[in-house]
């Protein structure tokens, strides 16, 4: 039910159902059990979402610190935490401490899943908008071109569009304008990609 009220945006009511079931999790399994973990990522993103960003912070460490525990620090599953606490850490303006976080989450997920992955493209995105805030334009420009990338090879081998490829294109189209393409120069760029892998925009 607190997982219907949250996606329904109705946040306020699955506060407190959130909360009782952490304290359930954590009465069942144990305070240091994975699924005790997923109880306070998910009360912390609830938190995150209602803009109470300090108190959501120790919640998404502990998770972090139990995952890390019970899996090893190059778990996939830990690679998942990181890029929430970055995520974070980016929405409270702490961009230094955010960027490791996300790095390292990359580094797991390309040795976890290998280098052309679609978990990797999310990474990629995830590091590139954090670099484009802090004016690392260069590096961004390289990493959402991977991104981009991986997901139209994606498409390409499975004749499905992947669900983030648009967004992704957006983000990168957006990218490509504020280091000052043209619209019609980011475009181009981003037309020859899709060719390289037999797409259009918009596939």
């Amino acid at each position: 039910l607190a997982g219907l009220l949250y996606t329904t945006n109705r946040l306020a009511e699955a506060e407190p159902l959130m909360k009782r079931a952490l304290e359930i999790a954590e009465a069942f399994f144990g305070k240091d059990h994975p699924n005790v973990a997923v109880s306070l990522n998910n009360m912390a993103q609830l938190l995150q979402d209602t803009n109470l960003l300090a108190e959501a912070e120790p919640l998404m460490k502990r998770a972090l610190e139990i995952d890390e525990a019970s899996f090893g620090k190059d778990h996939s599953k830990v690679a998942i935490r990181l890029n929430n606490m970055a995520g974070l850490l980016q929405a409270t303006n702490h961009i230094a401490e955010a960027e490791p976080l996300m790095r390292r989450a990359l580094a797991i997920d390309e040795t976890s899943f290998g280098k052309d992955h679609p978990n990797v493209a999310r990474d990629l995105n995830n590091l590139a908008q954090l670099l484009m805030a802090t004016n690392q334009m260069v590096e961004a420009e390289s990493l959402m071109s991977r991104a981009v990338e991986i997901l139209l090879n994606f498409t390409a081998q499975t004749n499905h569009s992947h669900m983030h490829l648009n967004a992704i294109i957006e983000h990168y189209s957006q990218l490509l304008m504020q280091m000052g393409f043209s619209k019609e120069q980011a475009e181009a760029k981003l037309s020859r990609l899709c060719l390289k892998y037999g797409l259009k925009i918009g596939n």
